[in-house]
């Protein structure tokens, strides 16, 4: 079997999987926008080989036996295969639904008090992430790269290095990452972190996570802080509430040396300007505009997670409607709050808080010819999507936590430099990128009022203003910018010309 140049590690699968006339179909996902499709273009850099993607798919003992491990793929990211891990309900509720929901997730975002540690089986967390190494060695050339994606394969890289101690293994995470007090409540804080020292690189959306990051590996174990840097352009170094003047980007411990990298994912402006657009798209916006009248509009998009900051979100606006009678059949909130996987309880209870809130908001103020409250609970497609940021006044991205966010982004595309606000919270991780917000913070009834209102009450030419600038920044710091950035970084830790394996200069 030939081996792959570029493996890449993530729990999803790379397509959608759908069955027409009784034989199994793989599609593209619909949305081309998100960071499946993003990750899949590296795939049509390789020069020479072939690339790899490593996912696991929930089977039953029956489809077990007839199970294909291995499937080859083409589509317009060029020909990749993908190395599927047939994991049992079992498996897949202990490693995913308890392990890294109910245990890792709290802490990653820092909420220690819904640490639940009762019901975690570590040994199967460690099962299935050694699963996901030993599938990735098989599809790796020795001297190849290995690229790891978020918290619930932590352990990957620990297990990768025993089977193929030469392997390049890069690491990023999608999510914050914790500050000391915090990581540490996790009784597994050594091994994740002796983990992450055995990878050559370990990325972050922002320097503050990597500093975290710096400064728990420094508490722990006897690690130097070898190197730092100025933060890049297009972040805020300071004052902003995830400001951090400067990144650490050299480890040591022991022999080996780990790169740090904090970059932020971008997302496509160029593309979203295209869907906009369209006929189709151009017909959408005008049938919105005609359904909304004279009616304001403010858009919050999420799915179902209690760090999204949803139901504060929610209730931001109903005070508004309290307070502001004027307001009462000329401000319409679209809030969509995509339901979460299913055996997850305190998703459940997330969700039904948003449905009880919007239900007791239009119980209260609603009129025959006006809800001031519309709720999609099933995911809306992207490019419907786009058309409401589009037609949007507001856009509402309130999480209590984030690693990134990239609906704020999507929302500044969508504009086009039109007036428009967004109200942004100061502990999304994109809030160093976009200081033109009107910056909140979530977990102040005050101050969440206070930038509703300043959205509400901004001159258009200081609305333009803001939004002119921040489209600047997110075009020139796009997703083609990160994935060109990310090369950048691979070639540091390859042995050899990293061009030897991909073409890093093709266009995204």
């Amino acid at each position: 079997m030939k081996k792959s140049s570029l493996v890449i590690v993530y729990h999803r699968q790379p397509y959608q999987e759908v069955v027409e006339n009784g034989r199994t179909v793989y599609r593209e996902h619909e949305s081309p926008n998100g960071i499946v499709p993003t990750l899949k273009s590296f795939f049509g850099r390789i020069v020479d080989g072939r690339g790899a993607w490593v996912a696991w798919k929930q089977v039953t003992p029956r489809q077990r036996e007839r199970f294909e491990r291995v499937i080859e793929i083409d589509d317009r990211h060029g020909h990749y295969v993908v190395s599927r891990l047939p994991l049992t309900a079992e498996q897949v509720r202990s490693f995913y639904h308890v392990t890294s929901k109910e245990a890792l997730w709290p802490i990653l975002h820092s909420f220690p008090w819904l640490f639940r540690y009762e019901n975690v089986d570590w040994s199967t967390f460690r099962e299935v992430n050694a699963l996901f190494a030993q599938a990735a060695a098989e599809q790796a050339d020795d001297d190849g790269l290995v690229w790891v994606h978020d918290y619930n394969l932590w352990l990957v890289p620990k297990y990768l290095r025993q089977l193929k101690p030469n392997v390049r293994i890069a690491f990023f995470h999608h999510t914050p990452f914790p500050a000391p007090d915090v990581f540490n409540v996790l009784p597994w804080r050594d091994e994740i972190v002796d983990s992450l020292l055995d990878c050559d690189l370990v990325g972050f959306h922002i320097p503050r996570y990597a500093r975290n990051f710096a400064d728990v590996a420094r508490g722990l174990r006897n690690v130097t802080l070898e190197q730092e840097t100025d933060v890049e352009a297009g972040m805020s170094p300071c004052g902003l509430a995830l400001s951090e003047p400067r990144t650490p980007t050299v480890l040591r411990h022991g022999e080996r040396r780990t790169a740090i990298d904090a970059f932020p994912v971008g997302t496509d402006p160029r593309l979203i300007g295209q869907l906009l657009d369209s006929e189709p798209n151009q017909a959408l916006q005008r049938s919105i505009r005609e359904e909304l009248g004279e009616q304001r509009l403010i858009i919050a998009v999420g799915r179902t997670d209690y760090t999204k900051g949803m139901r504060e979100a929610l209730t931001t606006f109903e005070r508004l409607l309290e307070r502001r009678a004027d307001l009462h059949g000329k401000v319409k909130l679209i809030v969509t709050s995509v339901r979460a996987a299913s055996g997850m309880r305190i998703y459940r209870d997330t969700q039904r808080d948003i449905e009880a809130l919007v239900g007791r908001i239009n119980g209260r103020f609603s009129k025959l010819s006006w809800a001031p409250v519309l709720l999609f609970s099933n995911a809306i497609p992207f490019d419907r999507v786009i058309a409401y940021y589009h037609m949007a006044d507001i856009c509402m991205t309130t999480p209590l936590r984030d690693g990134l966010n990239l609906v704020a982004k999507e929302f500044v595309a969508a504009k086009r430099g039109q007036p428009g606000v967004l109200v942004l919270s100061e502990f999304a991780g994109c809030a160093v990128e976009l200081p033109q917000a009107v910056l909140t913070n979530p977990y102040s009834q005050r101050a969440m009022d206070a930038a509703l209102d300043q959205a509400l009450d901004m001159d258009p030419d200081e609305a333009r203003s803001r939004m002119t600038t921040m489209l600047a920044n997110i075009s020139q710091y796009d997703v083609n910018h990160w994935v060109q950035h990310t090369f950048e970084r691979f070639n540091d830790i390859m042995p050899g010309d990293f061009t030897d394996h991909f073409a890093a200069h093709a266009a995204a």
